[in-house]
């Protein structure tokens, strides 16, 4: 009789760890969401994959099963993305990861996802969907890596027919040195320079040693004194606002600009009045859409979402989308999303539509420039 129920008991749990590798029946769905959860870049997305996560739910869930969120906070590090990437995609329960939010942390963990490191990871690679890493090198990042924002090659080229058509041609580029800031300079310098401006200065910078107001002031005066017309900003809203107070000190009159990682600036008080940012969303994007959900979010959080947020709220929704269609299965769930656009149907977001390219790369993206006006980035016109 003993041996018959440790036999019957093995076999129960052989079966909840198989139901777990699955996904499970009529468990919860996990999905992953990583990102800087508690930072100023993070709040936005962590806010909407709450949200849209408990619309699912109160809605009867995915196949009448809840949907659950595994975090993952990488404090925007790189070292501590790779640790995230490793939990979730060794947990059997997570069927897909959304994120991660910089380029630099989404470039380290991607590796991880695509299961390139088998032997110290366990797991099989799991879908990873970044909802605003911006580096063209996440283009080659892996079968199993997307993103449904556009790249550095879409953003920057904006930025400068933006500068242009203020009839600016002298530009200074300030950028942090990382993916995500080195991206957004070349490609701003290249896009730039073929219309005919000249870029007068081209500097890096480091976020964790921009402390004191004076520390970029000899670049700067450097800048001004090339006759810089323009100022691009490469980096994220915290230093960028420094940057800002600095060089509007020394007496720069000129537009400043800055690619979708300035978003925050619009928070930065009078100093950031009429500060130009590109992104993929703004809180005013025409379409009954994106309203309904704005006006849900602020209803709820009191105040406007960012493009990441609204992105991270789309891909949530096209994960159910897919695992209504495919299931739950890792393979399955990638080999769907690799097919929106090119035999499954496109997916019509709150941010615009979502379709991808052969390497994972959102195809026909809309980029637009915001301004901030009376503490609001709103669409320039």
């Amino acid at each position: 009789m003993m041996k018959i129920r440790n036999t019957f008991l093995s076999l129960l749990l052989c079966a909840a760890s198989l139901a777990g590798c699955r996904g499970g029946s009529g468990d919860a769905i996990v999905i992953g969401v990583a990102g800087p959860l508690e930072k100023a870049n993070g709040r936005s997305m962590k806010l909407a994959a709450q949200m849209a996560v408990d619309e699912i739910n109160r809605a009867g869930g995915i196949d009448g099963r809840q949907l659950r969120v595994e975090w993952g906070d990488d404090e925007a590090d790189a070292g501590k993305a790779i640790e995230v990437a490793r939990r979730l995609r060794g947990n059997p329960a997570v069927v897909a990861v959304v994120g991660h939010v910089n380029s630099s942390t989404s470039l380290e963990a991607a590796p991880i996802y695509n299961g390139e490191e088998s032997d110290s990871v366990p797991g099989d690679p799991v879908l990873q969907i970044s909802p605003a890493s911006s580096s063209p090198r996440l283009t080659t990042a892996g079968d199993w890596t997307f993103r449904v924002c556009p790249t550095d090659l879409e953003f920057s080229p904006v930025l400068a027919r933006t500068a242009q058509q203020l009839g600016r041609r002298r530009a200074a580029v300030l950028y942090a040195d990382d993916d995500y800031g080195r991206g957004v300079a070349s490609t701003f310098r290249d896009a730039f320079t073929r219309a005919g401006g000249t870029v007068v200065s081209n500097d890096p910078y480091l976020d964790s040693v921009y402390v004191a107001p004076t520390t970029l002031d000899p670049y700067l005066q450097r800048a001004i004194a090339r006759g810089a017309d323009a100022l691009v900003i490469g980096g994220q809203a915290n230093a960028g606002l420094k940057i800002i107070a600095a060089a509007r000190r020394l007496g720069f009159s000129g537009p400043i600009l800055g690619a979708d990682g300035l978003t925050g600036v619009k928070d930065g008080g009078p100093v950031a009045e009429g500060v130009f940012v590109s992104s993929a969303f703004l809180p005013d994007r025409r379409s009954d859409k994106a309203q309904q959900f704005v006006q849900r979010y602020r209803e709820r959080f009191r105040e406007a979402p960012d493009h990441r947020g609204a992105m991270t709220y789309d891909v949530i929704y096209l994960l159910k989308d897919a695992i209504q269609s495919s299931g739950t299965g890792r393979r399955q769930l990638r080999d769907y999303v690799a097919r929106v656009g090119r035999g499954n149907a496109r997916f019509e977001g709150v941010s615009g539509t979502i379709q991808f390219d052969p390497n994972g790369d959102v195809v026909g993206k809309e980029v637009a420039v915001g301004v901030v006006r009376n503490g609001q980035l709103v669409t320039a016109r």
